[in-house]
């Protein structure tokens, strides 16, 4: 088990369960980048991450951390019913106190 800050280690928790939960873990601005993508907004991200439930089941276990500046990378294997399953995915977080300010998840 990897040591995450705790509002990383909220977010994979929450990824666990549904956008709601996922979306409690940003700031109400936040910014997440994703497969050519960029949502803004809590209720967008709520909504960025129901899409993805409603297409894909997956499990996520990050299993590296590192520091790039300012920001958080954790690597993670994903592992479900998408192609290319199972996948290492990075998440660089950027915190802004006990919330996400923003993520970027790049292959």
């Amino acid at each position: 088990m990897i040591n995450l800050p705790a509002p990383i280690s909220d977010y994979f928790e929450a990824d666990k369960t549904d956008g709601d939960a996922m979306a409690k873990c940003f700031t109400n601005t936040a910014v997440v980048k994703d497969e050519g993508q960029t949502h803004e907004g809590r209720e967008a991200i709520r909504a960025w991450r129901r899409e993805a439930s409603t297409k894909y089941s997956y499990v996520s276990e990050p299993h590296s951390v590192a520091q790039d500046g300012d920001r958080t990378v954790v690597t993670s294997r994903l592992t479900g019913n998408f192609p290319g399953s199972p996948v290492d995915l990075r998440f660089f977080f950027h915190l802004d106190g006990n919330k996400i300010a923003e993520l970027e998840i790049k292959p």
